[in-house]
């Protein structure tokens, strides 16, 4: 169950003593599990901290579990506390050497906050999760926020192949120290590096959600949100009870899938996540949260762009400048020539990404 503010729960307290002492324990400790879960997911929506107030609530920690006596993440529960922001929120992303070299996909990431609408506050709060020592090495040379994620498991002395054994155990990894930030009562927004942060996203994530996960591409007309193809490259996760279950029946639902990296058994048991387990599942339009597989020309609404689609690194860091050059063109508009040229403008097409997956158009219901 999640904890609150030590204010929050002596006014709890109060309200309940006087049942116990007039009508007995019992309806009031029925009454307080059964508010308690609701009382920290109202605690833990998106914070006005996020949005320029300072007055947002903090959410619900949810509970370390034994398990974690000794802990599996060293450092991290000291690391957490400098980077989150008043409501314990962090953004994480997460790198390896290719990724992080200079004029790649970090640089591009990192350029984006600072250029940005709303953005460059967030960098303060944003950890990066290094896959390899040598980048931790970059990141801790262009970030002050950097976490090694040491995997014990196999051996790393060389760069994970995509689908290698390496590279799963790395990917699952990840998940575990996710499951970890918020188990010790951070919520967390995790973001794929090969992407552009254009405006503040938590503008467009709902409060009400549990879970909320960008979409290849999105239809509000389909039978069912769930419908919608799902994309693990950015996500937003609430640190409630619910939130901690998500994770951990995610990363158990691996033996089920063989081989499989998150994204696909993501895929495949996320209406057993709704069903079992009662998690509110929230996918992203992509007017907002938009990739190469899908997005609009509206530049005037876009949060976030992401080189998904896309096979090769070096294809990804050429489209993404496209995209980078023509933000640049936007945010250069005053405010009239906005109105008047800005919403004809139009995405420089991402060629490359889509010519190395043999991208088609989405068809929609």
């Amino acid at each position: 169950m999640g904890s609150v503010k030590e204010g929050s729960l002596k006014k709890l307290c109060i309200h309940h003593v006087v049942p116990f002492l007039v009508g007995g324990i019992l309806p009031t400790v029925l009454l307080f599990v059964l508010a308690s879960d609701r009382v920290g997911e109202q605690l833990s929506g998106i914070s006005g901290s996020w949005l320029g107030n300072s007055n947002g609530g903090t959410p619900a920690a949810a509970p370390a579990p034994l398990e974690h006596a000794v802990e599996r993440f060293p450092g991290l529960a000291e690391l957490l506390p400098k980077v989150c922001t008043e409501d314990r929120t962090v953004i994480i992303t997460s790198v390896n050497e290719a990724w992080a070299r200079p004029g790649s996909l970090l640089d591009l990431y990192l350029e984006s906050f600072n250029n940005g609408e709303d953005t460059a506050h967030l960098l303060d709060h944003l950890l990066v999760v290094a896959l390899d020592p040598a980048g931790f090495r970059r990141c801790v040379a262009v970030h002050p926020h950097c976490y090694l994620l040491e995997v014990t498991t196999v051996n790393l002395t060389s760069a994970a192949r995509f689908m290698s054994r390496q590279y799963l155990e790395l990917v699952w990894t990840k998940l575990e120290l996710q499951q970890r930030v918020l188990e010790l009562g951070y919520n967390f927004l995790f973001t794929d590096t090969d992407m552009l942060v254009l405006r503040n996203p938590f503008r467009r994530i709902p409060v009400y959600a549990d879970m909320s996960v960008s979409s290849d591409d999105y239809s509000a007309a389909r039978a069912h949100p769930l419908d919608n193809p799902l994309n693990t490259g950015l996500y937003y996760v609430k640190a409630t009870s619910r939130g901690v279950r998500v994770l951990k029946y995610w990363r158990a639902a691996r033996a089920r899938f063989p081989g499989a990296h998150d994204q696909s058994v993501f895929h495949n048991i996320k209406r057993e996540l709704v069903q079992k387990l009662g998690v509110a599942i929230e996918p992203l339009d992509t007017v907002y949260f938009g990739g190469f597989c899908e997005y609009h020309d509206d530049l005037a609404s876009a949060c976030t762009m992401h080189a998904d689609c896309c096979v090769g690194v070096d294809n990804k860091v050429h489209d993404l400048k496209d995209v980078a050059a023509d933000w640049e063109r936007y945010k250069g508009m005053a405010p009239e020539e906005r109105k008047r040229v800005g919403r004809n403008m139009t995405w420089t097409v991402p060629a490359r990404c889509r010519r190395s997956v043999n991208w088609s158009k989405p068809v929609h219901p």
